[in-house]
């Protein structure tokens, strides 16, 4: 996209512009609230809580639903969005739609997911020619090249993680790459430590490899013996894996070898023919995220026996499965998931098929999305606000205390490099040659499945597309991806409370504006910060620029590990470490936008709150929430976001305008001294 830039007065002028029309919608629309007082708990301080003084009634009055591991705003405008896709998807499999349509299409493989009746017919029946066939297998070469081949197909991805992307040293080559895997549990935590959560967790692991096994014909004896034997191989990986926290190192984790030479690192792996066997052809070269994972997998290629290794693969064909299969199957899966996240029921059917659709062939029904609830006036005003984002930011890094010039001029470079896509693709995937039929729902699943990997690997040897999107239309969510240094805002998220035509300006800024900033900041976090303005890993920071940054870094962190969050769980602060830069820069950068606009200006009182007050509160409300114990222990190991009540305070906490907006003062419990509040971007 062309990229505009203005000097400050015209951007003035156009915030002026914006904030005037939606005073004036909002005017139309005066019984709606925004900010709601009746969500607030005004028994709270806002400096002792301020994500209960925001949202302390709303929380109250909230639970999380049965169906569902947590619920607050993003739950609230996904579940809209998801009944929204339901009635797209009910309607386009009622209709007599025209023969491969998106219409046509979707409906085909909504209705196909929804005929229980004919998927509990089946029971097991589609996987038995997988089981079958890997029961077959004679010796190591045949479980590598299953192992391989099962990709291609759809049907798991054993042992390692394959995918296409581009070359973070050269971002116009797409090449393969190579990643730890292998295990099933959601990190290498779990197996490695022994505390009582992991060893329920571990305990219901090993119940649920019991339970498949002996659904598709093992007596309990063998499927005991089958469970040991998977969880000692899975162990094994995990021992192998780096941690999450490593993993977030993109110097650390970028190894590029010669497929030949690599291939020397891995006797037992000749990478020419494991990667021929997954239709890769006429690559040289491909990147490995832990090359000592692979040389200890190599190892464990010898020391377990065939009859082991044909376990493993057929439990990935079951657990990759499960969900797709009659009702005994399905109801493991859950049960299983049940000890993972504490959920109450099983998700109703009819969102499970409509979350499926949208993840198997999102970009068909992203058009049936985007054609009904998404208008070119959000898109409008998304350019304009991301326009001023954008030179707030600019503002911020010239006036930074802390950097140099040389390297404030690169950063610039960098922010004005950002290319933005919002709503939805210009170019849409067509899924040509991919087979839908309204008779074979697991056919169609598996279908999907390769055709995504097909279409990932033809990746290779072409020019890398940037039309592509890493989201789909009705997904509430954005993202930053440092190798094509693009901020991406789906359709989705521009609604309510993050985005509304009709809301005042603090709202908005607040809400999308920070969610904006956000992921601007991403850029310029402890990992996008490595990836210069191309794209490209390559250094652009003097050395003592880069050693100041880092300083105020682990400042940010051991701000956040002080924060409890379940017993003696603490946010992890490293793990956390570019969510949190994105928070607190992202919402700086707001706020300098919105000081901008009309609104910030004058001393409206809307609904009992000044304009800063009402700034502050829509970005509370964005987090508010409600999450079970078992879902917030596993947060905490997975997840690189801090939970929602840490990210409510985290970043106004270290902003002088919210001590003011609210008349923070000494004693509070969430006061911080000046020379406590961080100022990073």
């Amino acid at each position: 996209m062309r990229l505009f830039r203005f000097k400050f007065l015209l951007l003035g002028i156009a915030c002026i512009s914006i904030n005037t029309q939606a005073q004036q919608s909002a005017k139309t629309s005066a019984a709606v609230k925004f900010i709601d007082p009746k969500n607030m708990d005004f028994t709270i301080k806002p400096g002792d809580d301020f994500y209960l003084y925001a949202n302390g009634v709303w929380i109250k009055n909230n639970p999380v639903p049965a169906k569902e591991t947590r619920w607050g705003s993003f739950h609230v405008l996904k579940d809209f969005n998801t009944s929204v896709v339901k009635s797209l998807l009910t309607e386009a499999a009622s209709n007599k739609s025209l023969d491969g349509s998106p219409e046509q299409r979707i409906g085909d493989f909504y209705a196909a997911g929804m005929d229980s009746i004919a998927i509990e017919k089946l029971g097991f029946t589609p996987i038995l020619p997988d089981l079958k066939r890997i029961d077959q297998i004679k010796d190591l070469a045949g479980i590598i090249n299953e192992a391989a081949v099962m990709r291609t197909k759809g049907i798991a991805s054993p042992m390692f993680t394959f995918y296409v992307n581009q070359d973070s040293k050269n971002v116009n080559t797409m090449i393969s790459q190579l990643y730890q895997g292998g295990t099933t549990l959601p990190d290498r935590d779990y197996y490695l430590k022994d505390n009582t959560r992991n060893l329920k967790i571990k305990e219901a692991y090993q119940a649920y490899i019991v339970k498949l096994f002996t659904l598709t014909g093992s007596n309990e004896t063998i499927a005991k013996k089958n469970a040991e034997i998977i969880f000692a191989i899975e162990k094994s990986l995990a021992e192998s894996q780096l941690s999450r926290v490593e993993l977030r190192d993109p110097v650390k984790t970028y190894n590029k070898f010669s497929i030949a030479d690599f291939s020397k690192t891995t006797p037992y792996l000749n990478w020419q023919l494991v990667l021929a066997k997954m239709k890769v052809n006429g690559q040289d070269s491909l990147l490995v995220s832990s090359p000592k994972f692979f040389s200890d997998l190599n190892t464990l290629l010898t020391k377990t026996s065939i009859p082991d290794w044909k376990i493993y693969l057929q439990w990935n064909v079951l657990k990759k499965s499960a969900p797709y299969l009659s009702s005994a199957f399905v109801d493991a899966n859950f049960a299983f998931n049940q000890v993972l996240s504490g959920q109450k029921v099983q998700t109703p059917r009819w969102q499970r098929m409509s979350n499926l659709t949208d993840d198997a062939i999102g970009e068909l029904l992203g058009q049936l999305y985007v054609r009904t609830y998404f208008k070119p006036e959000a898109k409008a005003r998304m350019m304009e606000m991301i326009g001023n984002l954008r030179k707030a930011f600019e503002i911020r890094i010239k006036n930074l205390d802390w950097m140099s010039d040389v390297t404030k001029e690169r950063a610039l470079a960098k922010l004005a490099a950002f290319s933005p896509k919002i709503g939805y693709p210009d170019k849409w995937k067509t899924y040509e040659g991919l087979k839908i039929n309204r008779a074979t729902f697991f056919a169609n699943v598996r279908n999907a499945e390769a055709w995504e990997y097909h279409d990932m690997v033809n990746q290779l040897g072409k020019p890398v597309d940037r039309t592509r999107w890493g989201m789909t239309p009705p997904t509430v969510n954005a993202y930053y991806n440092p190798v094509k240094n693009e901020i991406v805002f789906p359709a989705g998220i521009l609604q309510f409370p993050f985005f509304d035509p009709n809301a005042d300006d603090a709202i908005n800024y607040g809400g999308i504006g920070a969610v904006i900033g956000h992921e601007m900041s991403h850029g310029f976090d402890d990992r996008g910060s490595q990836y210069d303005k191309d794209g490209t890993l390559r250094n652009w920071w003097t050395e003592e620029d880069r050693t100041k940054f880092e300083a105020k870094n682990k400042m940010l962190g051991e701000q956040f590990e002080k924060y409890t969050v379940l017993d003696t769980l603490h946010v992890n602060g490293k793990l956390t470490m570019g969510e949190n830069i994105g928070d607190l820069g992202g919402l700086n950068a707001a706020y300098e936008a919105f000081k901008m606009t009309q609104q910030a200006q004058s001393n409206e009182i809307i609904d009992g709150f000044n304009p800063d007050q009402r700034f502050f509160l829509s970005w509370a409300q964005v987090w508010r929430g409600n999450i079970l114990p078992e879902s917030a222990a596993q947060q905490i190991v997975v997840d690189t976001h801090s939970p929602g009540q840490y990210r409510t305070i985290g970043a106004p906490v270290n902003m002088d305008a919210w001590y003011k907006a609210f008349n923070i003062q000494p004693g509070d419990k969430l006061y911080k001294n000046q020379e406590e509040r961080l100022k990073i971007w």
